[in-house]
């Protein structure tokens, strides 16, 4: 044993496990900075490293398949101790998709260790189920025309983002989205796909391209736990993925073969060229917080260095999964940071959304920062800001919360303020937000809407919606807390609440399907939130609503705003000083209506936020005449008509009238 390991390991059993670990003197002296760890494929020999500090030996397994229930194992290999924790073995042989796993051994005399098999954690391909990694020559899983692929808003500045939360099953999974690779990464890549193949209205990846969104943030595509992989028919087996299992590799579910470790990497890979080759870059949701559980490989090769545990041996739960990441540590961080890192190179990822990165720390976030910056310009980074409860392992750690946005280097936070002021607060069925007429959060909403809450000044951190994933629908919202309302009511809120997030300064996210008034319920007629283990017939995208007037009209008015948006720049200011310099709110007597001015010296443009069950007129000082543009359940960049002195919003919508000089 390795002298600087052996120091630790005859000394570490007689204090807390939290202690030792987070001492300086391990942190500097087991800190294995090295970029080969996992199993590097170089053709005709392969080397595999392996960091365990404590254990007492590790063995390889090499596998012909990927399934941890066939008796295949080919041979053994004792692995070498090194210097900083790491094991290492070369096999000298090409063993290209060979299954590996690793067996580590613990001494008798440290107690609370186990012996155990374990997935490589830096493991980049898998069989089924993620039990068993695998040799993989990504070369190989490289679709036609991988090297020219690149993101096609490369030069897009941040604010001018539109981002499209989005489930890959969701998309696909009814029988009205006519996609034949229903469920899976290559039907995102099928263009031309209609409702129930009628061949009129589009579905899929062709009606996301219309819509006019320049990103999808897709939930979370690396491999998760909750889902069996061998099951033929999923759909009554679904999750979100917020439960990691392998970081590094893509669902096999969402392949057409999880039991080939290559195919999920092809299949990713052709649909994040596809999306490429439409105009849209790719977001992928991380999860670095939390793993599903203790049984962590990482934690297991390690055990107790990768969660966070109290003095009295209790994992921290701010996660509300029982075991919050340390990632304050320095072997964690590196881990996480080579992560994201990894699939921003492999697979030209343009963009990363942090689960609960209120738990992270801000130095790893600012790593990742750093190295996305020297792999390619203008990779987004975002996350749920929110502060919460969890046991630090080390003293005088920021974590990267809202409070702590300015710590953080091109970070931004999902702007929960705008989502509880528009419709409601999520964790409270029955309370109304603006569009129901309830104006408690009015200055907190215009506030967000100039693109500065209270937690920050700058609206290119800042990403207002109001509906994603988590909780309600929008629309199922809107209608559980106003339940005396009729339905076209309920339409005309859910128009202003897209138009409200759309047409404030910042950064906007929609949730996949909200434009055609998207709902979740069950076989008992039950408004269902966090559908995270609903089955499809909850969760996917009713395609075939779209043959219904309101609902198609709703898409229409997004796919307006969103043209809008785009077509003025004025909605799209980047910072405080041009925001402060460039717009203003009128002085209303009612909180129930909200209006204000942007201008430059080439246009001026007023938008009314009216959310009075009655009409509202708003007289106007200047004499020359402007262009309607948005007006009742109408939206666009073709004038929908003319007003001079005054305008008239309608009950319940938006309206907005621009001026130019041109």
């Amino acid at each position: 044993m390795k002298e600087n390991v052996k120091e630790f390991s005859d000394h570490v059993f007689n204090k807390e496990w939290n202690e030792v670990y987070s001492t300086e003197q391990f942190e500097k002296e087991m800190y294995y900075n090295g970029d080969d760890l996992g199993a590097v494929y170089l053709g005709n020999n392969t080397v595999f490293k392996l960091w365990s500090p404590f254990a007492k030996s590790v063995r390889l397994n090499l596998y012909k398949s990927g399934d941890q229930n066939a008796n295949d194992l080919i041979e053994s290999h004792i692995m070498d101790q090194e210097d900083k924790g790491i094991w290492k073995i070369e096999i000298n042989q090409n063993i290209e998709n060979i299954y590996y796993t690793y067996f580590v051994a613990f001494d008798e005399k440290y107690h609370g260790l186990y012996d155990c098999e374990i997935c490589d954690p830096y493991a980049k391909a898998c069989g089924v189920n993620g039990k068993r990694a695998m040799v993989v020559n990504l070369e190989n899983t490289n679709p036609d025309g991988w090297d020219k692929d690149k993101n096609p808003n490369i030069n897009l500045p941040t604010c001018e983002s539109i981002i499209y939360e989005l489930h890959v099953r969701d998309l696909s999974s009814d029988q009205s989205s006519g996609i034949v690779h229903a469920g899976k990464f290559l039907g995102l890549t099928e263009r031309n796909t209609t409702v129930n193949n009628k061949g009129v209205i589009p579905t899929g990846i062709s009606h996301i391209k219309n819509l006019g969104v320049t990103h999808i943030h897709f939930l979370p595509i690396y491999d998760y736990t909750m889902l069996d992989e061998t099951t033929k028919d999923l759909g009554d087996e679904y999750n979100w993925g917020y439960d990691p299992l392998n970081y590094n590799i893509p669902e096999g579910s969402y392949s057409t073969n999880p039991y080939d470790g290559n195919i999920r990497i092809t299949e990713l890979k052709k649909m994040v060229q596809s999306l490429h080759n439409d105009g849209i870059s790719v977001i992928m949701d991380v999860v670095y917080n939390h793993t599903f559980n203790e049984e962590y490989c990482y934690n297991k090769a390690v055990p107790g260095y990768f969660h966070r545990i109290d003095e009295e041996g209790i994992r921290s739960n701010g996660s509300a999964c029982g075991n919050d990441t340390a990632s304050e540590r320095a072997m964690v961080s590196k881990y996480i940071v080579d992560s994201v890192l990894y699939w921003a190179k492999e697979y030209h990822i343009d963009g990363f959304r942090f689960d609960l990165v209120g738990l992270i720390d801000v130095d790893t976030i600012n790593k990742i920062r750093d190295g996305l910056n020297a792999i390619r310009p203008n990779i987004m980074m975002y996350g749920e800001g929110w502060i919460l409860d969890t046991n630090l392992t080390k003293k005088d750690v920021e974590l990267a919360t809202q409070k702590n946005i300015n710590l953080l280097n091109d970070f931004a936070m999902f702007n929960d303020d705008i989502r509880d002021a528009v419709k409601g607060n999520v964790f409270d069925e029955e309370d109304k937000g603006f569009v129901s007429g309830n104006t408690k959060m009015i200055k907190s909403l215009k506030k967000s809407i100039m693109g500065m809450p209270d937690w920050s000044n700058s609206p290119d951190k800042v990403i207002n919606y109001t509906s994603c994933h988590d909780n309600y629908t929008l629309f199922d919202k809107i209608r559980m807390c106003d339940g005396e309302k009729d339905f076209n009511t309920y339409v005309k809120q859910n128009l202003l609440a897209a138009a409200i997030v759309l047409l404030s300064q910042g950064i906007p996210l929609l949730h996949a399907g909200e434009e055609i008034l998207r709902e979740k319920v069950d076989s008992d007629g039950k408004y269902v939130s966090d559908s995270v283990r609903h089955p499809d017939s909850v969760n996917s995208i009713k395609w075939d609503n779209l043959n219904k007037k309101e609902y198609f009209e709703t898409c229409e008015y997004y796919k307006g705003l969103i043209k809008f948006r785009k077509s003025h720049p004025l909605l799209m200011l980047n910072t405080k000083e041009k925001i402060e310099q460039h717009m203003e709110f009128f002085s209303l007597e009612h909180d129930e209506v909200i209006a204000y001015r942007l201008y430059d010296e080439k246009e001026e443009m007023i938008v009314i936020f009216n959310s009075l069950e009655k009409s509202f007129e708003l007289k106007l000082e200047n004499s020359h005449e402007y262009d309607i543009y948005i007006k009742g359940n109408k939206a666009g960049v073709d004038c929908i008509g003319k007003c001079a002195d005054r305008v008239f919003a309608e009950p319940i919508s938006c309206t907005v009238v621009v001026y130019s000089e041109s």
